[in-house]
C-alpha cells in the first residue's frame, strides 16, 4: 500500500466531513466549490501554513512533527483512533511493522485452554487481519463450524462480505460491514506492507460492491466493546453484548472477543439454549487437522 497516497486520501476525506459551522467559522456565499473545509480554512485552524498543510495533503508527511500532526488532529476533530491512523500513515514505523508481518500469528496453549474453559460464553481468538484464529465450542455454535472451514475462509472479513449467511446473523449487517472495514483499513495503516492483508482487501474490492465502497470512505476503528444483534437458526434473534481485549504476550495484535447475554434476559436463555447444541462434541482448538469445505462459505 503507497502511505503517501494513504495519507492523502485520509486527510482529505476527513476535511471533507467538516462543514465551517462545525469548526466555528463563518460561511460566505451560497455555493462552496469543495466539500467541507477548504485547505486554507484547516491550515488556520490547525495554526500552519498553507503551504505546509498543502504539501501533507499531498502525501508528504517527511519530517512532520507530533506537534503539528496533534493541532492537524485537533482541527479535524480527529477520534483517538483516528488521530493514532494518521500517525502511522505520516511517521510509519517501518522495522517494527516488518518484525510483526514475517512472524505467523499463533495462539498460546494457555490462551487455548482459557478459550475451553469458557463453556456458556463464546469467544474467538482474532488476528491482526481479521483472520479467526481460535475458537471454543460456544462460538462455533454462534457463528458457524470453523474447523469445516478451508483456514483462509475463517476469516471475519470473508465471512461478512462473502457468505450470504452473515446477512441472516447480523441483524444490523451494514453497521458490522462498515466496522469490518474500518477494523481493516486500521490495520492497513499498520502493516502497509503485508502481503497478505493486500491480498485481502483485493480480493473483496474485486468480489464485493459494497466492501469497495466502504473502502473508499476511509473510515477507521480499532476492536472495542459493544452490542450485537444476531438471529440464529436454532435460537432466534438475540441482543449481545461484545467486549474486545487485547492479548498480552509477543504479539499485541491479538484480540480475544467475547459475546454474553445480561443476566435474565431472553438473550441470556437463547445461549443457554445454544449450549446444549452439540454439548456431546469434543471441543475445538486451533488447528488444522481437520480439512473441508463448508457448503456455504466464501469461495
Amino acid at each position: 500500500m503507497d502511505l503517501s497516497a494513504e495519507l492523502s486520501e485520509f486527510l482529505r476525506s476527513r476535511r471533507a466531513r467538516l462543514k465551517p459551522q462545525d469548526v466555528g467559522l463563518p460561511e460566505f456565499g451560497r455555493h462552496r466549490r469543495v466539500p467541507g473545509l477548504r485547505r486554507e480554512e484547516l491550515a488556520q485552524l490547525a495554526g500552519v501554513s498553507v503551504a505546509y498543510y498543502t504539501r501533507l495533503e499531498q502525501g508528504n508527511g517527511r519530517n512532520v512533527s507530533m506537534e503539528v500532526l496533534d493541532a492537524i488532529a485537533r482541527a479535524l476533530r480527529l477520534s483517538d483512533t483516528e488521530r493514532a491512523h494518521l500517525t502511522h500513515l505520516a511517521r510509519p514505523t517501518v522495522k517494527k511493522r516488518q518484525r510483526a508481518i514475517s512472524r505467523p500469528q499463533q495462539v498460546r496453549p494457555g490462551l487455548a485452554q482459557l478459550l475451553d474453559a469458557m463453556e456458556s460464553v463464546p469467544a474467538l481468538v482474532v488476528g491482526r487481519r481479521m483472520d479467526v484464529l481460535a475458537w471454543n465450542r460456544m462460538a462455533r455454535a454462534l457463528f458457524g463450524d470453523f474447523p469445516a472451514w478451508e483456514p483462509r475462509d475463517r476469516n471475519m472479513a470473508r465471512m461478512v462480505f462473502l457468505d450470504a449467511n452473515a446477512r441472516d446473523l447480523y441483524v444490523d449487517w451494514e453497521c458490522k460491514a462498515v466496522e469490518v472495514v474500518s477494523v481493516l483499513r486500521l490495520c492497513a495503516g499498520l502493516y502497509p506492507d503485508d502481503p497478505e492483508l493486500m491480498a485481502l482487501v483485493g480480493e473483496l474490492s474485486v468480489r464485493s460492491e459494497e466492501f469497495r465502497s466502504l473502502w473508499a470512505a476511509h473510515t477507521v476503528t480499532d476492536k472495542g466493546h459493544g452490542r450485537k444483534r444476531l438471529r440464529h437458526p436454532l435460537v432466534g434473534e438475540m441482543t449481545l453484548q461484545y467486549e474486545s481485549l487485547k492479548v498480552s504476550g509477543d504479539d499485541p495484535d491479538l484480540v480475544l472477543v467475547t459475546y454474553h447475554a445480561e443476566p435474565g434476559s431472553p438473550a441470556a436463555d437463547a445461549l443457554r439454549l445454544l449450549a446444549q447444541w452439540g454439548v456431546d462434541e469434543p471441543v475445538d482448538v486451533p488447528g488444522d487437522a481437520q480439512q473441508g469445505v463448508r457448503k456455504d462459505a466464501p469461495k
